[in-house]
């Protein structure tokens, strides 16, 4: 098994290592002390809809990825970004969201360029470019989440 495991994540570069958790998905859980709250800001705001549902979790799939909502007496703290959304264009995102009343936080950045919100992060992963655009919310749950777009 473990050699299957290595030749897979050799020719898959999308694989990080011969781990017992790179042939896994990553999934994110985010806490919910209100789902139906949860759920309608996910509606309403983000246009998403849950694509299965259990008793206290909402499961939603993205393009390439998957996120939970799980009923939690615990607060997030909204200090740190707890997801990311990774987008071909920001700036139309941002508007579209903007109008479906989603407000974005207004971080003071010392160092950093910021347009419209949208702030200008220098550097990035090789693969990914030579910097990203970013912005933050909070849902409706308190956990913030992030807006991306890489650039050259």
């Amino acid at each position: 098994m473990g050699e299957d495991r290595d030749h897979q994540a050799a020719d898959h570069p999308s694989i990080s290592g011969s781990g017992p958790l790179a042939g896994g998905r990553a999934i994110t859980k985010l806490p919910a002390q209100d789902l139906d709250r949860a759920r309608a800001f996910y509606r309403d705001k983000l246009g998403l809809a849950p694509v299965e549902e259990r008793e206290g979790g909402l499961r939603y799939l993205c393009a390439a990825g998957e996120f939970h909502l799980f009923l939690s007496t615990g607060a997030a703290p909204g200090t740190f970004t707890q997801m990311g959304f990774e987008v071909e264009d920001i700036g139309e995102v941002v508007a579209d969201l903007r109008s479906r009343g989603v407000v974005f936080e207004v971080f003071d950045l010392p160092g950093f360029e910021v347009e419209d919100g949208i702030a200008k992060v220098a550097g990035n992963y090789p693969s990914k470019g030579a910097g990203e655009r970013g912005i933050w919310f909070c849902d409706s749950e308190g956990n913030l989440l992030s807006l991306a777009q890489p650039v050259e």
